[in-house]
């Protein structure tokens, strides 16, 4: 008897081409909370910044640094709770060990969600690996400019460089720049700049009318900008991890 072998034989089957992996880069801008003891305290200045910035936590990816309590502050067993029922979402935990008792029962943040889409990744094929050693040129960053207006509800993001808009910033909008963000029209949003640690960076507005102003992680609300600045050509800069808002000439 003759040997037969059907198509389906997996000796006989065609090599299958392997799938080609695809991945995306996301960029994350997170806000750091650096609560300080007493924290019964410090919960309570915390209460009163949301009441005055409604909703700025709102959908903010949060980075908690416990740099500055010790494992033996009391309230360091509940924060964690105390900030999860003010919608503050954690993405990360810095400046303390989960060896501590009191954070025994805390849950450790392992999932980034909430990130912003950038462009492709390649995964190197490991064929080079003098090629893949070799520096890379750093890029020169480059300003956005934008020749219109910002609508409410839109976020206008750019981490490589300064934010130039020509009209004005509605409320409800929001800019958020690694360098300084400039406006020549009247910024009733929001205007974040310096991200990744650029204190240096700073806001200048033809017409100031912010809801709020923040610079490598410090912000003002509106209610405390000086309403002689109201809808006055002004600038933003940090001083001494302050925020200061003054009149340009």
């Amino acid at each position: 008897m003759t040997d037969q072998t059907t198509s389906a034989d997996p000796v006989h089957a065609p090599a299958r081409t392997p799938m080609r992996i695809r991945a995306r880069g996301r960029s994350f801008l997170a806000l750091v909370l650096s609560p300080e003891a007493p924290l019964d305290h410090w919960l309570e200045g915390l209460d009163n910044q949301i009441a005055r910035s409604v909703g700025f936590f709102a959908g903010r990816p949060v980075i908690l640094d416990l740099g500055l309590v010790s494992q033996d502050d009391a309230g360091l067993e509940t924060l964690q709770a105390d900030l999860t029922e003010r919608g503050i979402h954690m993405i990360g935990i810095e400046g303390a060990s989960p060896d501590w008792p009191a954070l025994a029962h805390w849950v450790w943040p392992a999932v980034l969600d909430g990130g912003r889409a950038s462009g492709t990744i390649d995964f190197p094929d490991g064929q080079d690996d003098e090629l893949a050693a070799s520096p890379v040129a750093p890029q020169r960053a480059e300003s956005l400019i934008l020749d219109r207006a910002i609508r409410s509800g839109q976020s206008i993001m750019h981490l490589d460089g300064d934010i130039v808009v020509t009209g004005s910033v509605a409320s409800g909008a929001e800019l958020i720049a690694g360098g300084s963000i400039h406006v020549y029209g009247a910024l009733r949003g929001r205007a974040i700049a310096g991200v990744g640690g650029q204190p240096g960076a700073r806001i200048f507005v033809a017409r100031m009318q912010a809801e709020l102003l923040a610079i490598d992680g410090f912000y003002m609300i509106a209610e405390e900008i000086d309403a002689d600045l109201h809808d006055q050509s002004a600038q933003a800069l940090l001083n001494e991890d302050r925020v200061t808002v003054t009149k340009l000439p």
